[in-house]
């Protein structure tokens, strides 16, 4: 998602290294680097004209403050304007006064408007408010029994009528079902067609005249790019809708349709898929998405994710067992589940700040590695991962590690590795633990945990990091620690 757009960008930056302040003479050529970036990255015409006249609007005459590159203040003004175009901020779902609040869901055959739908509910019991999905896509083979499943999977309530039963008066007895059982939200979940057609528009108008819906949410294929921007507009004319899901923002996605979406439509867009997993549903916000665009990562979603998944208590003890070297193969192993729960590595990757550079042969490479990781650990016995010198140190290392290779399909040679830099991981996080920084001889980056080989390296300037601008000049004590003090 958007790593072709952030690469273009990336030029545009380049064109105003070396000015001393942004003028009309060398903003031309940086402006239609993003014009050509946004054009690529499948952006309504419009809105990519509207854009670059008021970025080069606002870049005018900009001086250099002190400290700051003029493509840096480049990069600002593009960030600014891409929240902007995008809504400025988040907008939350609406809470009615009178429960329930009754959400409907629009959008053709084939955006993924029924686990759109699902994702919606698991989002909401995450808030504590309990949901009923309400089934009145009779038309479509198995799209009941698919919402069904869902609900299943999700522990979340399914109101159906069958098929034969009118859409309509499924949705109204929905809705009174929900307010005898005490639900405070009701979805419903209603029938797409393959295009836009008058029948399915007066259904659907049908259905929101009777029920009154308090949101009614389009949801929209991010693979459709500038389309979807369309497809939101008449919808909205059609029917009258308050935001929009886009979906598949994880797949071949150019981008262009959550940069279009907002500025030709109107409608804000309020949740975007990331993934096929029923939890991948985030909630939209322009300022976090224009810094991933940008390759500023997205801190805020990350410790979100996190939060989710990591119980607070847990983190004390683990913290504990840090500072006293004590982290073991098993800690090791919760903690890589923990992140396979947050999303895909290459995923989380991009959330750091820096770490949007990493090739997808890394990710991949990386991802192979853990899974590697993960097989010997699961070869080893629970007092060998519970005390990994059992390993590194003792007279039986040898033959339990040459046992740990065997069931785990690896050599000898692999299992050294993992115990080796295992015990230099641990030492490495104690040390930082307490407030000192251990040197990284031959752990740059990430390549010093098991399985991150190769993730990527301290940026260049590092003081003390082979290859940055200190590094070249001093060379470091040998076995003197620096604290962060010293850095």
């Amino acid at each position: 998602m958007f790593d072709a757009l952030s690469e273009r960008l990336e030029s545009a930056w380049k064109k105003l290294r070396g000015q001393d302040k942004i003028s009309e003479a060398n903003i031309q050529d940086a402006l239609k680097e993003v014009r050509r970036a946004l054009l690529e990255a499948d952006v309504n015409l419009q809105v990519v004209k509207e854009f670059i006249a008021e970025v080069g609007e606002k870049a005018q005459g900009e001086g250099v403050l002190s400290g700051v590159k003029p493509g840096q203040q480049f990069v600002k003004i593009v960030h600014d304007e891409l929240v902007e175009v995008m809504g400025e901020s988040h907008v939350p779902l609406a809470v009615a006064e009178t429960t329930p609040t009754i959400i409907l869901m629009a959008g053709l055959q084939g955006t993924g408007k029924t686990t759109a739908s699902a994702k919606l509910a698991l989002h909401l019991r995450k808030e504590n408010r309990d949901a009923l999905l309400v089934a009145t896509d009779i038309y479509r083979p198995a799209a009941i029994d698919q919402l069904k499943t869902l609900g299943k999977q999700i522990q979340v309530p399914v109101f159906d009528l069958g098929t034969d039963a009118n859409p309509v008066e499924i949705a109204r007895q929905g809705i009174e079902h929900a307010r005898a059982a005490g639900i405070n939200t009701v979805i419903i979940d209603t029938a797409g067609r393959l295009q836009i057609d008058q029948e399915m528009m007066a259904e659907l108008a049908q259905i929101k005249k009777t029920v009154k819906p308090h949101e009614t949410l389009l949801v929209v294929d991010a693979m459709t790019g500038q389309e979807a921007a369309t497809l939101t507009r008449t919808f909205n004319d059609e029917i009258g809708i308050t935001g929009a899901i886009l979906t598949k923002m994880d797949g071949d996605s150019r981008g262009g349709a959550a940069l279009s979406i907002r500025r030709i439509s109107g409608a804000p867009i309020k949740f975007v898929g990331v993934g096929e997993k029923v939890e991948a549903l985030q909630p939209f916000y322009p300022d976090r998405m224009a810094s991933r665009i940008l390759g500023m990562g997205d801190v805020l979603t990350l410790v979100e994710k996190a939060q989710e998944e990591f119980d607070l208590a847990d983190a004390e003890q683990m913290q504990q067992k840090i500072m006293e070297a004590k982290f073991d193969f098993t800690d090791f192993l919760k903690q890589t589940r923990l992140m396979k729960n947050m999303g895909s590595l290459g995923g989380l990757m991009k959330l750091i700040p820096g770490m949007g550079k990493i090739s997808q042969e890394q990710i991949e490479q990386g991802e192979t590695q853990l899974k590697r990781c993960e097989a010997m650990i699961n070869s080893m016995t629970m007092e060998e991962r519970k005390n990994p010198d059992l390993l590194a140190s003792s007279r039986s290392a040898p033959s339990r590690r040459k046992r740990i290779a065997k069931g785990s399909g690896f050599g000898d040679k692999d299992v050294m590795k993992l115990v080796s830099d295992f015990q230099k991981m641990r030492k490495m996080m104690q040390q930082m633990g307490q407030g000192g920084f251990p040197g990284m001889g031959g752990m740059p980056g990430m390549g010093g945990m098991p399985g991150m080989e190769g993730m990527g390296n301290p940026p260049a300037g590092w003081r003390g990091y082979p290859g940055g601008a200190q590094g070249k000049k001093k060379k470091k004590p040998a076995k003197k620690k620096k604290g962060f003090g010293q850095l």
